[in-house]
């Protein structure tokens, strides 16, 4: 349903470049819940012989190394980008019956994780290997199915950022109020 090749091998850092043609997305740059922070992300010259496999929309991003394994459906990149090593790049085929966004979303999801942390590997890093994650088992429903997923996922997500400002706002007005307070009694003295 996917293909799934390692991201772009950089020999070293990735090293910054002004006038670099390529955008080079690390793990700094990506969030589950916001995806890729496309104004953070570096530029870079490609030194490699090695043809890149130029991110585009609908890609999936798999955080295959650390403590936290997260998967994020790309939006369209502003330029050409390519992904760390740090990820593990997932295509869905043209033909295939299989949302990206639902994808990305599913591997988020608990059952999914536990079998991503029941085949993690290594000692003082973790980490998941191509084959163990080629033979993980996704559950596909039909594509009306997956996007209504996807539409409640999209709906949850407003939602939190939401909640999130009203929370600030709520926070805010309090703090004006101490201010005031605070003043009210320097005034009275």
């Amino acid at each position: 349903m996917a293909s799934l090749q390692g991201g772009y091998p950089f020999r070293g850092s990735i090293e910054e470049s002004a006038d670099g043609s390529t955008l080079a997305v690390q793990m700094k740059d990506v969030d589950p819940d916001n995806g890729v922070n496309w104004s953070g992300v570096i530029r870079t010259s490609l030194a490699g012989r090695k043809h890149p496999d130029w991110l585009k929309a609908g890609d999936v991003l798999f955080v295959s190394k650390g403590a936290r394994f997260y998967a994020v459906c790309i939006d369209e990149p502003p330029s050409a980008a390519v992904c760390s090593p740090h990820f593990f790049l997932l295509q869905v085929l043209p033909r295939a019956a299989l949302l990206p966004a639902f994808l990305a979303w599913q591997i988020n999801q608990p059952p999914f994780q536990r079998q991503l942390q029941q085949a993690a590997e290594g000692s003082s890093q973790l980490s998941i290997r191509r084959p163990v994650l080629e033979s993980l088992t996704l559950s596909v429903p039909s594509l009306a199915d997956q996007q209504r997923i996807v539409d409640l996922v999209d709906l949850a997500r407003r939602e939190r950022r939401t909640l999130h400002q009203l929370i600030h706002n709520r926070e805010q007005q309090l703090q004006a109020l101490a201010e005031g307070l605070a003043h009210a009694a320097q005034a009275a003295h």
